[in-house]
């Protein structure tokens, strides 16, 4: 059975449970180190602003790994005032990406179970009536798009570690229509393995994210070789590298990795967009400019405060730093002198985030429910430090927009509440999707719970 919450409930419960007491003010923008900080400066309304100039020195780095623990008795995340809190199901395993077909139903990516579930709600309602396999026997599954866009799509597109399937589909169908059609394979699976896509404003080309295949390439030849890209533009040192591939490309193991990818709907056509974005782990299109988004997760091992993670829109042809550089024009002492030719062409983010705080989804809210200040800016799922002394992350944040749609660079704390101490957490936030009625819905993977937000005290 499904327990429904109110706010009121919420906050208190989640209050009972943290060891401190005061702290930053609803409304308050910490800056510069104030915005380093930690959980303990975390609640919903406090707001941050990083520069790239407020990055400190490189320091040693620390390890600390959270404790998943079961949620507490009466444990529930904390929301801003005038928001309800409700639990959708805790049935799900590892539940990550969470998108929304046209019709309402829900669509999670089960990702290291190999499966996607579809949840049937009925309006205005957490509780769902149906929890279907729609696919399994997938490869650890992450981004889900519908296809054609608008209300009447023919296709699901699923991004597996290895490339993208998609199912035939009509509205309503809970179980897949036949086998699953590989449309871009040969996609490396080495470490960082989640893949999101998103399909243009226009619906003609396919965003394919493809993480880094390590930490910072330390082990990357020095230079591109023959045999590191095929006939017809064999290539022999950088130089030549540098003349036939996009700017900032790596190589080697890296190849065709850090990067967003593009092609038609039917896989073909495949083109680099961007390079140098170390793990964009979630992507979505901005409604009100139709530009493409990514959310990235930086380096380890520079320091508990160092480089920044960052979300930002993706300009076509940038070079965002990886390996070379971060934050800018800020060189990887593990790089140095290496690419002196790239410093100056480094695109800066638009959003500079708590490093190490591991953000992996975003979207943009356009449904009614919220208060209309919200319409137009944009929610990110942080999945939290392990790299930093002191716990970051283990939240949603609201990415904030001016008029015209252009990013202020402050993200302000939405849904807390998951960390218990220095060392436990209840909960690692990963998806965040608009519902059809304008509900907010939350996936962790921690305890395997997905949460519904609504605006109002209507519980039903």
């Amino acid at each position: 059975m499904y327990r429904i919450v109110r706010h009121s409930f919420a906050i208190a419960a989640a209050f009972c449970l943290m060891p401190f007491a005061g702290g930053p003010a609803i409304g308050q923008v910490l800056k510069g180190e104030a915005a380093y900080g930690s959980w303990h400066d975390d609640k919903p309304g406090v707001r941050r602003l990083l520069r790239p100039e407020d990055l400190p020195p490189i320091a040693k780095p620390t390890y600390a790994l959270a404790q998943v623990v079961p949620i507490p008795t009466g444990a529930v995340p904390q929301v801003p005032a005038g928001f309800s809190v409700q639990l959708v199901t805790s049935a799900l395993r590892k539940p990550r990406v969470i998108r929304v077909a046209p019709n309402g139903d829900i669509f999670v990516a089960d990702t290291m179970f190999n499966t996607v579930h579809v949840l049937r709600v009925s309006a205005g309602s957490a509780k769902p009536t149906r929890d279907e396999i729609f696919a399994s026997g997938l490869k650890q599954p992450f981004g889900i798009e519908f296809y054609p866009l608008g209300p009447h799509p023919q296709w699901v597109y699923i991004a597996n570690s290895d490339g993208v399937v998609r199912f035939r589909y009509k509205n309503g169908d809970l179980k897949a229509a036949g086998q699953p059609e590989q449309i871009v394979a040969g996609i490396p699976t080495t470490h960082h393995y989640a893949r999101d896509i998103a399909f243009s404003a226009d619906g003609k080309r396919l965003f394919f994210s493809v993480g880094s295949g390590s930490n910072a390439a330390q082990d990357m030849f020095p230079e591109p070789h023959l045999t590191m890209h095929p006939a017809p533009h064999l290539v022999n040192g950088l130089t030549e590298w540098s003349t036939l591939e996009p700017l900032g490309a790596a190589w080697d193991t890296e190849e065709l990795r850090a990067m967003v990818l593009s092609f038609d709907p039917d896989g073909k056509d495949m083109q680099i967009v961007a390079t140098g974005l170390r793990n964009c782990e979630g992507m979505t299109v901005q409604p009100a400019t139709g530009q493409l988004w990514c959310i990235v997760n930086e380096r380890d091992e520079l320091g508990d405060n160092t480089p920044f993670e960052y979300a930002t829109h993706v300009i076509p042809g940038a070079f965002y730093g990886w390996p070379w550089y971060y934050n800018g024009g800020h060189e990887d002492p593990r790089h140095a002198g290496a690419r002196p030719d790239l410093k100056d062409k480094v695109t800066l983010p638009d959003v500079l985030m708590q490093a190490h705080s591991a953000p992996l989804q975003m979207t943009f809210y356009q449904g009614d429910n919220f208060p209309s200040e919200y319409k137009g800016t944009a929610f990110a799922a942080m999945h939290g430090s392990w790299n930093r002394g002191k716990r970051t992350g283990y939240k949603v944040v609201r990415l904030l927009f001016d008029a015209d749609g252009k990013p202020t660079g402050e993200y302000e704390d939405f849904m807390t509440g998951f960390v218990l101490s220095d060392s436990q957490v209840w909960g690692r936030p990963v998806g965040v999707a608009v519902a059809k009625d304008g509900a907010l819905l939350v996936t962790e993977d921690g305890n395997g719970t997905i949460w519904r937000v609504t605006h109002g005290n209507a519980v039903r």
